[in-house]
């Protein structure tokens, strides 16, 4: 669904520029994702990140975004969601307190669970 594609890379972009630095690691792992979720060559999710990073920036709210997801992701795969957001947050190698508190929002508004968000991490670290 081409507004959750939107959606989760817009959450990707406004969870790395959080801290107030949106750096090349940052930006590398957006792609990343973005490639891996989506099957993109690396061109083709730059062209995807550039179209979110427009749609975060016009965005209001991040609650409009977590609900295109909510709608269109069953729920295991909302876990997915979840790793790909932390991946992006420990993407620098510093855990950001805006970040944490970002995702401690974003992660109920996509319906999972905060044990299930910590596993998530866990798994994202553990591969890190």
């Amino acid at each position: 669904d081409a507004d959750a594609r939107i959606a989760l890379g817009a959450l990707l972009v406004r969870l790395a520029r959080t801290d107030g630095s949106y750096d090349a690691e940052e930006i590398a792992q957006i792609d990343a994702v973005l490639m891996d979720r989506y099957g993109l060559v690396d061109f083709e999710a730059a062209d995807l990140r550039a179209q979110c990073e427009t749609a975060e920036t016009e965005a209001p709210d991040t609650v409009r975004f977590t609900r295109a997801i909510k709608d269109a992701v069953p729920y295991d795969d909302r876990i997915g969601v979840i790793e790909a957001l932390w991946s992006v947050v420990l993407a620098d190698g510093v855990r950001d307190k805006n970040e944490d508190a970002l995702l401690r929002m974003i992660a109920p508004l996509l319906g999972v669970t905060d044990q299930d968000s910590h596993k998530a991490r866990q798994r994202v670290e553990a591969r890190s």
